[in-house]
């Protein structure tokens, strides 16, 4: 690995755990400007205020982000996208190239794709071009990696979701996004198949905050490097106070029970 990788890479990761909190908020693309990412330098504020490691987020909205104040916070540009309003949501293209990520003070980029899907070789393609470009800066690549199509049964299977992670592993990816499998035992085989940080996506809005970092602290548990996590953050009625639970429990090891103590909830 470069030095110049290895930098980028702590502006993620924290140097002392290896592990990571980042907060997407690249929905607006996919399902518009739902509550919460509206104003999104109000929202930079709030996840920079409750310890993230990084923000992740299209172009175009770098700007609106920019708080030229306060903590700095890693900065992650998502170079696919996609809409709802497309009759095939799961199709990901190219948007953004990761020299335009770097004019834009990108410390790394991030690509998605969805194995199963009918445009899976293009996606799969895209990801071997970015992470040989990205190489070539010395940037770092998130994949976020599902497996969404007409075969997959279970996309929270054990052996689906290593599959996912050895993907975006084998394909060049410095750090690797997937689902959790639903306990520790199963997701500890998926970090075990993989020689980069492996970190956990949050799906839906869940009601459960007990819930909600239950997995996080059993991700980290079996072996996870944190997770990269949107809605059930920004969307919670106080995100700084509830990352900062997330940051006890994922950087210095505090327990749920702790953790729900720091919040003040059930």
């Amino acid at each position: 690995m470069t030095i110049g990788k290895s930098i980028r890479l702590e502006r993620i990761l924290n140097r002392d755990t290896g592990r990571t909190i980042i907060v997407p908020l690249d929905h607006g693309v996919s399902v518009g400007p739902i509550e919460g990412i509206a104003d999104m330098r109000e929202t930079v504020t709030n996840i920079v205020a409750g310890g993230a490691n990084a923000v992740l987020m299209h172009k175009g909205v770098v700007r609106c982000g920019h708080r030229a104040r306060g903590r700095d916070v890693g900065l992650i540009i998502h170079l696919s996208a996609s809409t709802n309003l497309s009759p095939y949501p799961n199709a990901k293209t190219l948007v953004c190239t990761v020299e335009e990520a770097i004019r834009l003070g990108a410390d790394a980029v991030s690509v998605h794709v969805n194995l199963g899907d009918e445009t899976e070789a293009r996606m799969l393609d895209d990801l071997g071009m970015v992470t040989e470009a990205a190489a070539s800066w010395s940037v770092p690549v998130l994949a976020m990696v599902y497996a969404r199509g007409p075969k997959v049964r279970n996309e929270f299977d054990a052996d689906v979701v290593a599959h996912c992670a050895r993907v975006g592993n084998e394909l060049g990816a410095d750090i690797v996004k997937v689902p959790y499998t639903g306990d520790p035992d199963t997701f500890a085989r998926v970090v075990a198949g993989c020689c980069v940080p492996v970190v956990i996506a949050g799906g839906p809005k869940t009601d459960s905050t007990r819930g909600f970092l239950t997995m996080i602290a059993d991700s980290v548990m079996a072996g996870g490097a944190g997770l990269s996590v949107g809605r059930n953050i920004f969307q919670d009625p106080d995100p700084a106070r509830l990352l900062q639970a997330v940051t006890a429990i994922v950087h210095e090891n505090a327990s749920v029970d702790q953790a729900m103590e720091m919040l003040g909830r059930e």
